[in-house]
């Protein structure tokens, strides 16, 4: 990643506006709050196929099997009448995917059609940690040596594959602002090592990245956070992860595997950690960050944190 970019720039949606973000380590340019707010947490949603038929429609449908049957005969209204449900499971998985917002596929048809071969690849356990590599550096992770509490309440319910959205449990949006101060910060304070950036994987949201990273996850990117549910997603090494997921804080990204028929858009240390929702959570949030940068660049790095962090 160069020094020499030049800054994002604005790109708008119907109801997100994504504000620019230096990449030479300088902060973040000051953006009016009212055009910079995350789409609402309840526009993420995802809706079940549901058909109601009252009594008049139930009437037009069997009139319409009636004249399908006569004039085409059996045998295509068999086919027209088996791929009724499977047109409305497309059309409704179309729309949940739409309603998850722009993230690192576009929103668009062929985007949905690429989803969902990539579906076909999953990983099946979310909560299972990938096995470590003894020939990459560094050699261990970093969470033991403060191991994380466990995250209060039950995991998050969580959809879709790229973009990959929390659906409940929102996070605080002042924990969103300041986790992105921070991330500002560190740049501002170590141009050198880190620059701040919209994402290389999600093209959207705030990255950060590493300017001479030992582990080359898309120009350097050590995490990102996302401004519509205010989840993050980050690379974390074996060790960290199965603290993380063992913690309740997070769970591997669905496509997180290696890809033997199919090349994968992300490595299988890609992790999602749920969005912070008080300060407590954004304290432990820091932590995992900090686990990232270390294992994309092998340094121990506090962020900027609360006064009261221990």
């Amino acid at each position: 990643m160069s020094n020499t970019l030049a800054p994002a720039q604005v790109h708008a949606t119907p109801d997100v506006v994504f504000p620019a973000y230096g990449i030479r380590g300088e902060s973040a340019p000051a953006v009016d709050e009212a055009k910079a707010r995350p789409a609402p947490l309840r526009h993420l949603h995802q809706r079940p196929v549901s058909v109601t038929l009252d009594a008049s429609s139930i009437f037009m449908v069997a009139l319409a099997l009636v004249f399908l049957i006569h004039f085409l005969g059996s045998h295509p209204t068999e086919i027209l009448v088996s791929l009724t449900p499977l047109l409305l499971l497309v059309h409704n998985d179309y729309r949940n995917f739409i309603s998850l917002g722009p993230g690192g596929t576009p929103s668009t048809f062929a985007g949905y059609l690429r989803i969902s071969w990539l579906r076909l690849w999953a990983i099946r356990d979310p909560f299972a940690p990938p096995t470590p590599d003894p020939t990459r550096f560094p050699k261990e992770g970093i969470l033991g040596r403060q191991p994380l509490p466990y995250r209060p309440g039950p995991r998050p319910l969580v959809a879709g594959i790229a973009p990959q959205r929390q659906l409940d449990q929102p996070g605080s949006r002042n924990c969103y602002l300041t986790l992105r101060r921070a991330m500002e910060k560190l740049s501002a304070r170590s141009p050198l090592y880190f620059g701040t950036e919209r994402s290389c994987l999600e093209k959207h949201g705030l990255a950060l990245f590493a300017r001479h990273p030992l582990q080359t996850n898309c120009q350097g990117e050590i995490c990102h956070v996302h401004d519509s549910d205010h989840s993050m997603h980050m690379c974390l090494h074996p060790d960290d992860i199965r603290e993380v997921l063992r913690k309740g804080w997070g769970q591997m990204h669905p496509l997180a595997r290696a890809g033997w028929l199919v090349q994968m858009p992300v490595s299988q240390d890609f992790v999602m950690v749920y969005a912070p929702r008080n300060e407590q959570e954004l304290q432990e949030t820091y932590k995992i960050i900090e686990a990232a940068i270390w294992y994309t660049l092998a340094e121990t790095v506090e962020l900027d944190t609360l006064p009261n962090r221990g």
